[in-house]
């Protein structure tokens, strides 16, 4: 199906309950989708009564008081996955899965209660119950896929899903055959400021004196964490990279004393061309901004921003990812010429060999953003929620 059809009237109020979490991968598509519905009801007059139900340790349990949204626990168990099928029944799996028909009942007397108009699920283990509960009320449950297959949570509610928003074309033939005709497109909702950054207010913000803005800049991160390995690969090329590149290197705040020590063995024209930070917060859109090309992980979030920007990047998939989301995202992006996917292990050598077209030939990195660009959705959130107002309305 498409979101092509037009929309009825807008609701003067709508009342909608958000399950999933754990992680920023599934929290923050949420949020984002929150706030652009409640942008689009006030626009019009309404208002949104929304209800978030999750997990008191994920970090939805942060995000949705903080941001003023109501916030309700069930009980859960998570799935702790392994390449052999012996090992999930494990003692922990059987001892959490026992725990979900508690959590189905609890979320059963919280949606029967708030009696929501949608249910938006998007991903995490907290999601099951409240789906499967969405199903019992006979409430329209509306699924959000952010990675290119679909998660453990999403495969066990597509049955009960009114519509199954996924976030690539090439997820569609993926679903369950019998659900595929309830699967739209939206792309995964990113929040709005990543695109509005300047690359001239993150010279400034950051004190970027000693940078060449006749090379390309890099910017280098490993989430909000940072990651050993892609400090460390770094590391190994950074006198070359930086004979070629201006660097930012979001390291993680663990990180940064370490590489500091490194960094200060860099002769001074190239030290001037390096800017190192343990964490990159408010200032990050005017930094994606400014960066020609990125080194990072391959979270679903991070593929969604830098597709919306069109930024060539170099992946170095987190390889523990759950279900290897992060290297099928990867290889999914390299297979369109959008990226470069690093699978396995990891060198020096073979970072430098990968970086190093994107910064020597400036055809080649334009001729990879506008693929980046074409397979980007930056009005993912208003897609979204056209599908959660469509399920609505039956």
């Amino acid at each position: 199906m498409t979101n092509a059809s037009p929309l009825p009237p807008l609701p003067r109020s709508f009342r909608l309950i958000v399950t999933g979490g754990g992680t920023g991968g599934h929290t923050y598509p949420a949020l984002t989708a929150i706030r652009t519905l409640q942008g689009r009801l006030a626009a019009d007059g309404g208002a949104l009564d929304v209800l978030w139900i999750g997990t008191a340790d994920g970090l939805e349990a942060r995000v949705a008081p903080a941001e003023g949204i109501a916030f309700a626990t069930v009980a859960t168990g998570k799935i702790r996955r392994s390449s052999n099928p012996l090992k999930m029944v494990s003692p922990a799996n059987v001892r959490d899965m026992a725990r979900v028909p508690l959590g189905v009942a609890q979320a059963r007397k919280i949606v029967s209660g708030f009696r929501p108009d949608v249910v938006l699920a998007t991903g995490g283990y907290v999601a099951v119950p409240a789906g499967l509960a969405a199903r019992m009320c006979h409430r329209p449950l509306v699924l959000h896929e952010q990675t290119v297959r679909l998660g453990l949570a999403n495969r066990r509610l597509a049955s009960s899903a009114t519509r199954i928003a996924v976030s690539s074309e090439s997820s569609l033939p993926l679903l369950p055959e019998a659900v595929r005709h309830l699967g739209v497109v939206t792309g995964n909702p990113i929040r709005p400021e990543v695109l509005s950054g300047h690359a001239d207010k993150a010279v400034d913000a950051l004190g970027l004196r000693g940078f060449d803005r006749r090379l390309p800049t890099v910017y280098v991160t490993g989430g909000a964490q940072g990651s050993q390995q892609i400090n460390d690969v770094v590391r190994e090329v950074l006198p070359w990279l930086l004979g070629h590149a201006n660097v930012i290197h979001q390291c993680g705040p663990a990180n940064a004393e370490a590489l500091r020590e490194s960094a200060a063995l860099l002769p001074p024209e190239l030290a001037g061309r390096y800017h190192l930070a343990g964490f990159v917060g408010p200032e990050l859109p005017d930094v994606l901004a400014l960066a020609d090309v990125v080194i990072s992980r391959s979270g679903a979030g991070t593929l969604a921003e830098l597709t919306a920007l069109g930024k060539p990047a170099v992946f170095i998939p987190l390889a523990t990812s759950a279900g290897n989301e992060q290297a099928h995202n990867a290889r999914h992006l390299e297979s369109a010429g959008a990226a470069v996917a690093l699978i396995g292990e990891v060198t020096g050598a073979s970072l430098r060999d990968a970086v190093s077209p994107l910064l020597t030939d400036p055809a080649r990195r334009d001729a990879m953003a506008k693929q980046a660009r074409a397979h980007g959705r930056p009005d993912a959130a208003d897609r979204l929620v056209d599908v959660i107002l469509s399920a609505a309305s039956g």
